[in-house]
């Protein structure tokens, strides 16, 4: 939160600048300086602020600090930094207070929201699209229920804590503050969450039964993965569970955990396998989708299992606690009157 400004000098030898201080709140908290610098003035250059910090222009409680130090709730920060890097925010955020907020709402509580997200809905955005994405959604959901407010923040901003493709549907994980951001992303690393996937798959899987391994390497150029049965320079591991739970009409309804969750793990690996997805135009084939009719991939990540093995602090109570989407469009369409196991919401 800022607090105050103070006139203190006019010119130096690195411009004209005031004294301006910032009060650590837990959002801010457990950061490092110079990345909690980075967000709050992200038009400040990184080698002027590293310079900054080596100036001791940059004060931790009244005294110079390492660019490496963790911040801690109450810490007061003096920054003697020139003020053309200060970006004053407006009285109104017009946009976040008209924006109108979709989303489907799977659970929420004061830390957390998990979202079933539409097929077609970017998580971020990127050069194509800035406005419309699950994110701006989710921030302009919470800023207008008065839980976010970005002039009262020095750099958090609701954040997912996973994200999946544009063309997938399914649970993704939103946090609503830092502290529940850092535990989250930590229990993913630590693969404390087990998610489960719905997809359709051409032909039939034998066994119906198993699991998928090798080792995915990217090609950034053509955002693609290629799978290989030993590790390469470059290559992740990869797993993935599966079981067959309907097949008919040349189609299988497959269930897939996730052991590890790499870029298009589930799509590659099972066009590797020689069951691409259905409606996949990266992996698939182009004449199975025209002839079922399918223009996007049928992958959805329909159900999410909390199972910490250690302390998970504020989020504690979700442990042991499991969720799924009430419905998914490609179950209905491709295998009519089949019910999901489990497809009601929470299950206890």
């Amino acid at each position: 939160m800022l607090c105050c400004l103070y006139p203190l000098f006019t010119r130096d030898e690195l411009g004209v600048f005031t004294l301006k201080e910032f009060v650590i709140g837990k959002n801010d908290a457990g950061q490092r300086l110079d990345r909690w610098l980075a967000k709050t003035l992200p038009i400040l250059p990184a080698p002027l602020a590293q310079k900054y910090i080596r100036l001791k222009r940059v004060k931790v409680n009244g005294k110079g600090s390492k660019r490496d130090a963790r911040l801690k709730i109450g810490d007061v920060l003096q920054l003697y930094i020139n003020d053309e890097f200060f970006d004053a925010p407006a009285p109104e955020n017009a946009f976040l207070s008209v924006f109108k907020p979709q989303l489907d709402i799977v659970y929420e509580d004061e830390n957390l929201l998990l979202l079933n997200k539409r097929p077609g809905l970017l998580c971020h955005p990127d050069e194509h699209e800035r406005v419309a994405t699950l994110i701006t959604h989710i921030q302009a959901y919470l800023y207008q229920k008065k839980e976010w407010d970005p002039r009262k923040e020095n750099s958090f901003t609701p954040a997912l804590c996973n994200r999946i493709d544009r063309n997938t549907g399914g649970i993704v994980i939103a946090a609503k503050n830092a502290e529940t951001l850092r535990v989250m992303n930590q229990k993913i690393k630590d693969r404390e969450l087990e998610k489960y996937y719905l997809c359709v798959i051409r032909g039939t899987l034998n066994p119906p039964v198993g699991k998928l391994e090798g080792f995915l390497l990217k090609d950034e150029v053509k955002k693609q993965v290629s799978v290989h049965s030993r590790p390469i320079p470059g290559g992740k591991s990869a797993a993935t569970l599966y079981r067959t739970l309907k097949t008919q009409n040349g189609l299988s309804l497959v269930e897939c955990q996730l052991i590890t969750g790499r870029t298009h793990q589930i799509r590659a690996q099972f066009a590797a396998a020689g069951h691409p997805l259905l409606g996949d135009g990266k992996y698939g084939l182009e004449r199975d989708n025209k002839q079922y009719g399918r223009k996007i991939q049928a992958l959805w990540s329909y159900k999410l299992t909390f199972h910490f093995t250690t302390d998970a602090g504020p989020l504690n109570h979700l442990n042991g606690r499991c969720w799924t989407v009430p419905h998914v469009d490609f179950v209905e369409e491709y295998f009519p009157g089949y019910t999901l196991p489990f497809s009601k919401g929470e299950i206890s």
